[in-house]
């Protein structure tokens, strides 16, 4: 073998949510791979900047990109806007996502849920149609959806964004069988609760007992769902589709 093993040079990737948490690990990781990364965000130029400085500190090549990712012309415009900048996207992880409270089923009205549906199954749908002529057109495509552990477990009460992480793992496994012959795989990665920015408010009580569900008896690092995506955008990943990668220490098999 005379390349490394798992390298992205020469590929694009867009991250979507990619300023914060899971996303910019991922988009980190993905970059440290040789990738050119496509910064995703909507609203937080701010935290958007902040990505940037620490992607290009790493020696990545990196711009940022505004988008509603459940948008149909915004996400044509941001397309449109790597190309220019970076070149065609190779690999898309479809990141980004809504608030998800916790809430009993009598709390939640369509509009939450239809929120839900177009994050997890309407932006990787708008993703995708933008994205798959060029993928075609060079026989190479990686779709990475981060699903969620949810879904397999069923948590509650917690009834929409399972519902949508539902679909969004059947898109996935349809999808992978109709992009096969195109040398384009579809694959997922399936978190448990990696403690990020956005949970550091969540109550003491509620983090130790998910932990004593942890079988490796620790924490997951976001970086650790980064590699995984890493993996599954590589050349040694090509024969693998429709899968899920749990990154959650062995709280689900399957």
């Amino acid at each position: 073998m005379s390349r490394p093993c798992f390298s992205l040079a020469g590929r694009t990737a867009l991250v979507t949510g990619s300023t914060t948490g899971l996303g910019r690990a991922t988009a980190k990781c993905l970059g440290l791979a040789g990738a050119q990364v496509a910064v995703n965000y909507a609203n937080s130029k701010a935290r958007a900047d902040e990505a940037l400085a620490e992607l290009r500190a790493s020696g990545i090549t990196a711009e940022v990109f505004q988008a509603d990712v459940t948008c149909e012309q915004a996400i044509d415009g941001m397309f449109s806007a790597i190309e220019t900048s970076l070149g065609p996207v190779d690999i898309i992880v479809a990141n980004a996502t809504p608030p998800q409270p916790l809430k009993p089923i009598e709390e939640y009205d369509w509009a939450f849920h239809q929120q839900m549906l177009d994050f997890f199954v309407k932006s990787p749908y708008l993703l995708a149609r933008r994205s798959l002529p060029g993928m075609k057109a060079r026989k190479y495509g990686r779709f990475i959806n981060i699903t969620s552990e949810v879904f397999h477990l069923g948590v509650a009460p917690f009834s929409a964004y399972v519902a949508a992480k539902g679909g969004q793992t059947g898109w996935s496994r349809s999808m992978c069988h109709e992009l096969a012959p195109f040398g384009i795989t579809v694959n997922m990665i399936a978190p448990g609760w990696i403690p990020v920015e956005r949970h550091e408010n969540d109550p003491q009580a509620d983090k130790d007992a998910y932990l004593a569900t942890v079988p490796m008896q620790r924490w997951g690092k976001p970086e650790e769902v980064g590699w995984a995506a890493v993996y599954l955008a590589s050349t040694e990943a090509s024969f693998i589709t429709g899968q899920t990668i749990a990154v959650n220490g062995g709280r689900t098999c399957w």
